[in-house]
């Protein structure tokens, strides 16, 4: 990794309040350096009236006033929270219970097209500011064989829509996608980067 402490954003404290492995990668690659705590967020409901990039909007204040509930930022210091859905004929298809409702949910992206959502808040002494990305995902025919081996090989549970873009289902069964693919993973780091630079200058 380059040395980047050239620039005033890789300078700015941070916290990312998530489990994500997926989102520390993220973070990690684009050279940010930040802690990571647990938001500690037990029940992520939200009102039902609330629709597509509102949920994720919603859950990630959520995930920011739950952490600061028991914690208080320091100086400069910017807490990153984040949350990600998948929008489907209106309606959302959140982490898998089980096997049977994670086929189920690949079943019903299987040839169509959904969109993925992903919002960040960040929040500090000063001010809370909130953005999302949309993405539309367009997945190709999966046989019922395809979805079984993939349940049963790697993780869908920890993931919504039961699928992660970067894993084997993501690589031989989506055709295409219109919007940011970091975003399907999980974070839209060009917009997150950007958003950040509103703190250094």
């Amino acid at each position: 990794m380059p040395d980047n402490a050239s620039f005033p954003v890789y300078q700015i404290p941070l916290i990312l309040a998530s489990k994500s492995p997926r989102r520390i990668e993220l973070m990690r690659e684009a050279g940010f350096a930040f802690d990571v705590v647990d938001a500690g967020v037990a029940d992520e409901t939200y009102p039902s009236d609330l629709q597509a990039a509102e949920i994720p909007l919603y859950l990630s204040r959520l995930k920011a006033d739950a952490y600061l509930n028991h914690h208080q930022l320091q100086g400069n210091t910017v807490l990153i929270t984040a949350d990600t859905i998948v929008w489907q004929q209106n309606k959302v298809l959140g982490k898998p219970e089980d096997r049977q409702d994670a086929i189920k949910m690949l079943n019903d992206l299987s040839g169509s097209v959904h969109q993925v959502f992903t919002a960040v808040c960040l929040t500090s002494t000063a001010q809370q500011r909130s953005f999302y990305s949309e993405s539309k995902v367009w997945f190709r025919h999966l046989s019922e064989d395809e979805m079984v081996y993939y349940t049963d090989n790697f993780r869908p549970y920890d993931k919504a829509g039961a699928y992660g873009i970067q894993e084997w289902i993501g690589l031989v069964g989506i055709e295409k996608i219109e919007g940011s693919y970091f975003n399907v993973v999980g974070l839209p780091v060009h917009q997150l980067y950007s958003e950040l630079l509103h703190y250094v200058q």
